[in-house]
């Protein structure tokens, strides 16, 4: 595509997708190829490869998915799993899931689940037939991509399971972020030639909804309903954006203290998987140097002494946790979070939260506790310095645009995949990046 046909910018890395093995990139994907299937196929290959070789050492197995995440597109059989199952609208599903949460155990009874917050779209009820058809039409094809999701990870459980492995094997799943609520239509920059070329080249039809050839996403109502009882939803440093599901199953012998089905509240976070994981194999880490260069400790927690009952928390009741995304921050200490959260979304101001009272973020305390917010603000100035993420500036935005103007979208980019020809003759679409490392306590060029 030439001129104004071209991709625009804020679909280059989505409308293809790039893959690699063995450090190849993959020129071509088979006809009708599925992310989702294909990684089940090729995660299983492996393990029957390794099996046909008998290959005894123990393995590590990373097995991620692109789905559920935007366009969302399922396989036709998925799709009709759902037809009609969400045709009362997300504030119905909303408060159906917050009842079931409830009958399980994995919220408080009387939880305040945080109000929605979708200003820049029509609420339900405001919605023509027509959008509420394509609107319940794209949470049936989000639900067929989760649906083909739990298939593949079941066919790997099941071929552990055959080959006698899976009561040796630690198996944990978890999101990588809160629900995607973003409405790009809202977006000036996907308002104009995106959303143009996304009328002239694909069918977004009901009825083709959920297709290849379709380009969808679902909105901030439907991620509310998947993040309640908590604030908001990805992108965001509130708890629907930070706190997601977590399912683990344990080897033989950690399995002892714990119950299947069992659930568990100890705050816990991914940086505490990789020191679990090395503590079951007996490896450990190798900071502060690794092949004669400097390295940093790791910092989350084994959690094998809390599975084990040697330990009733995975972290103490004082530890510190923060976040940043986007200009927006967080720090947990205990059972408080301090919160900022820019306009239009948040008041652009430190909050403060009791979670073990106010899961949903709703009763701010800062004016009522000004000193503990004072002493976590400062936690989160000493976390900045510690862990190098971009802090928060008094002007932030005049701190967004020195940013931007500084680093172009494409800055970070080393090697520009989508372009026509990049398959064929990567080299001539790879950019020399500057590379930093850190000595002592100084940044420098290498």
């Amino acid at each position: 595509l030439h001129g104004q046909d071209q991709i625009p910018g804020f679909m280059t890395m989505s409308f293809i997708a790039l893959h690699s093995e063995d450090g190849e990139y993959v020129k071509k994907l088979p006809e009708s190829w599925y992310s989702s299937n294909g990684y089940g196929d090729k995660m299983l290959s492996y393990l029957e490869d390794r099996k046909e070789a008998n290959d005894e050492r123990p393995f590590f197995a990373y097995f991620p998915f692109t789905a559920p995440h935007w366009p969302l597109q399922a396989p036709d059989e998925f799709i009709e799993h759902y037809k009609g199952v969400y045709d009362d609208g997300p504030d119905v599903l909303r408060d159906r899931r917050l009842q079931r949460m409830k009958d399980m155990g994995l919220c408080a009874q009387d939880v305040e689940p945080h109000p929605v917050i979708a200003d820049e779209v029509k609420e339900w009820k405001n919605l023509t037939v027509e959008e509420k058809e394509k609107s319940c039409k794209a949470m049936e094809v989000f639900a067929a991509m989760v649906e083909c999701i739990d298939h593949n990870v079941g066919k790997v459980v099941d071929y552990l399971e055959a080959t006698g492995e899976l009561d040796n094997t630690f198996v944990c799943f978890m999101s990588d972020n809160g629900a995607e609520g973003a409405a790009y239509e809202a977006y000036p920059i996907v308002q104009g030639t995106m959303l143009q070329h996304l009328q002239k080249y694909y069918d977004n039809s009901l009825d083709n909804l959920g297709r290849g050839n379709s380009f969808i996403w679902y909105g901030p109502r439907w991620a509310q309903a998947a993040t309640a009882p908590s604030r908001l939803y990805k992108a965001f440093t509130t708890e629907g954006g930070v706190r997601v599901p977590f399912l683990a199953k344990m080897p033989t012998q950690y399995s002892a203290n714990t119950t299947p089905g069992s659930i568990t509240n100890q705050f816990s976070t991914i940086m505490d998987l990789a020191p679990t994981i090395l503590e079951m194999a007996g490896v450990k880490h190798p900071a502060p140097t690794y092949q004669s260069r400097e390295v940093v400790h790791m910092r989350g927690t084994s959690m094998l002494p809390y599975l084990e009952s040697v330990e009733s928390r995975i972290h103490p009741e004082d530890h510190i946790t923060g976040w940043e995304t986007c200009g927006r921050a967080a720090l947990r200490h205990g059972n408080f979070k301090i919160l900022f959260i820019p306009k239009p979304k948040g008041p652009e101001k430190w909050q403060l939260y009791d979670l073990s009272v106010d899961p949903g973020e709703i009763h701010d305390l800062a004016e009522r506790q000004p000193a503990r917010l004072e002493k976590m603000v400062k936690m989160w100035e000493q976390y900045v310095l510690e862990t190098g993420v971009v802090p928060l500036a008094p002007a932030l935005g005049e701190w967004i645009e020195a940013t931007e103007g500084q680093m172009p979208e494409n800055a970070w980019m080393e090697y520009e995949y989508w372009k026509d020809g990049a398959r064929d003759e990567p080299e001539k679409f790879r950019k020399n990046l500057p590379r930093f490392q850190r000595v002592g306590d100084v940044v420098e060029a290498r």
